[in-house]
């Protein structure tokens, strides 16, 4: 019976040349995991002055703070913004995109506590990340009410600006608390409920200038 038969491996494909397919392939699936995560882990920040409590969220002591970087860019709207815009007010900095499943679940309670906050010193700023189209990130902000502005960084410029074995972004989402003095006082690379986001503020809302 005639028919097409299946492609045979080829003689010269060797086991170092399958070994780095495999490789590449594991590489490019740890990305994708990376990529849109709604847990984290502080796994290893424990040498770097960090703790790990109860529900995934890093803390840092005051003095062992670390600055935050320089963010900046321009926001949704067009605008300029800045992180040093904010100094002397506590930041809730979260890290979103649109595409994103646990960010869409966290939106919502983001914006509430922003609200009830947001006369007591505290300024929330989003960075969008991954987004190619603008249009799909303002619509997101519409459909989840959100109020507080969002710097536009599809390319993770401003992501990348967060120092290596510091309170850094490694996962989507992730919400940063950044402390009065500018400096990153706690992290949960997780989808934060209102009341988990309300625990990991209030204390650094608490604290007096230094």
């Amino acid at each position: 019976m005639s028919g097409t038969s299946l492609p045979q491996p080829s003689v010269g494909r060797t086991p170092s040349r399958l070994r780095l397919a495999a490789a590449l392939i594991a590489s490019a699936v740890a990305l994708t995991l990376a990529g849109c995560s709604s847990s984290g882990s502080g796994g290893g920040d424990a040498q770097a002055g960090f703790v790990t409590g109860n529900g995934g969220i890093d803390t840092a002591p005051v003095a062992d703070r670390q600055p935050a970087p320089a963010i900046a860019g321009k926001t949704l709207e067009g605008t300029a913004a800045a992180l040093s815009d904010y100094r002397g007010k506590v930041v809730v900095l979260n890290i979103w995109g649109s595409w994103c499943s646990p960010c869409r679940a966290e939106a919502k309670g983001l914006e509430q506590v922003y609200e009830k906050y947001k006369g007591q010193g505290v300024q929330f700023l989003g960075i969008n990340t991954r987004d190619t189209s603008i249009t799909n990130a303002k619509q997101f902000e519409d459909v989840n009410g959100i109020s507080y502005p969002s710097l536009y960084d599809p390319d993770g410029t401003q992501i990348l600006k967060f120092p290596k074995g510091s309170l850094n972004p490694q996962s989507i989402p992730t919400t940063i608390v950044i402390d009065r003095e500018g400096r990153l006082a706690a992290r949960a690379m997780k989808a934060l409920p209102a009341e988990d986001l309300e625990s990991m503020l209030t204390p650094i809302l608490a604290e007096q200038h230094s």
